[in-house]
């Protein structure tokens, strides 16, 4: 009998934590960290990953743009590229420490006791409507800040980019942000899984494409929410349980307030009055936000549990011991 299935969103502190720099170094010793947390999980759940890419798209993109300047004028790549690069960079890190780990530590392969279980990593397109209303209003801030005359010029280079200011903080391009239909490459995912595989996908919401009338697909500028391309892989791979894993132990009312107030256990619909009441706190918004709408999908479409927790408590709060628990 197969093992129950659970997709693990991994946030953005599993690969560059708070104020480090995003040296290699750094990124190796806290995927380290992450994957020995997974490693616990592996007795009792079939895995696939999934991650945000929000440090390392970023970095990708200053370097693109400041060497596409005199005297390199290297051309900036579109983001369904950056998307993919970044992909790969973090499933190989992904994929070279676990398997290691796996190789080293790890049970054997269900399939074949003689070898033991490996990972793979699949560069993978999530498709989205061109008709979505996000393509009408990009939202999604990405790249570095400009100052306003760094601005003009990149409208005047890039009369398609829309730029606004960020807060005071300066200038920025935002691009739109759809809504994940499909993971265009499900199919192969679950070969995979049948094969005994754990896989690393959907990495940085996946590449945004397009479905053409003929039936290609073409990439467009995009970024698509981590959390939602992560329910969607989970629906596609019809996983009993999706963990969200983050940089805080549990969901939290008031968060951030003297009235702050752990939440064990909740149901869709609890979550659904808290949010209408915004009983989470405002500064939970943008972080938790995307993450219990991922929840509320994710068990309206089947799923039979969410866990939000850090990489840390990953296994005991899937054993209902640790972090916050959401049922339908």
């Amino acid at each position: 009998m197969l093992k129950p299935l659970v997709v693990i969103a991994l946030g953005g502190n599993a690969m560059i934590k708070g104020k480090q720099r995003g040296t290699i170094e750094e990124q190796i010793e806290n995927v380290t960290e992450t994957t020995r947390q997974i490693m616990k999980v592996i007795p009792k759940w079939r895995i696939v990953i999934t991650h945000g890419n929000g440090p390392q798209v970023g970095n990708l993109m200053l370097q693109m743009e400041a060497g596409s300047h005199s005297p390199y004028n290297r051309p900036v790549m579109p983001d369904d590229i950056a998307v993919a690069m970044t992909q790969g960079q973090i499933g190989y890190l992904i994929q070279n420490i676990l398997g290691n780990l796996l190789l080293t530590e790890g049970p054997p392969s269900r399939l074949d006791p003689s070898k033991k279980i490996k990972v793979a990593t699949i560069i993978t397109q999530v498709v989205v409507s061109q008709g979505d209303p996000a393509f009408q209003n990009p939202t999604k801030p990405v790249g570095p800040f400009y100052t306003s005359e760094q601005a003009d010029r990149i409208k005047e280079e890039h009369p398609d980019f829309t730029i606004i200011e960020d807060a005071g903080r300066g200038y920025r391009r935002v691009v739109p942000s759809p809504d994940p239909i499909e993971i265009y490459e499900k199919d192969q995912v679950n070969d995979l899984l049948e094969a005994g595989f754990i896989l690393v996908a959907s990495g940085g919401g996946g590449i945004p494409v397009i479905k053409n009338p003929d039936g290609t697909v073409t990439g467009v500028e995009a970024v698509i929410d981590k959390d939602l391309a992560g329910e969607r892989l989970a629906i596609d791979t019809k996983a009993e349980a999706f963990a969200i894993l983050t940089d805080t132990d549990k969901v939290y009312l008031n968060y951030k307030t003297s009235q702050q107030t752990g939440i064990d256990r909740m149901t869709v619909v609890e979550v659904e009055k808290y949010l209408a009441e915004g009983a989470f706190g405002e500064k939970l918004k943008g972080s938790m936000g995307p993450k219990l709408k991922a929840a509320i999908r994710f068990l309206k479409d089947g799923g039979k549990k969410v866990v939000i927790t850090t990489p840390e408590l990953a296994a005991a709060a899937l054993d209902g011991e640790a972090g916050t628990t959401i049922i339908p």
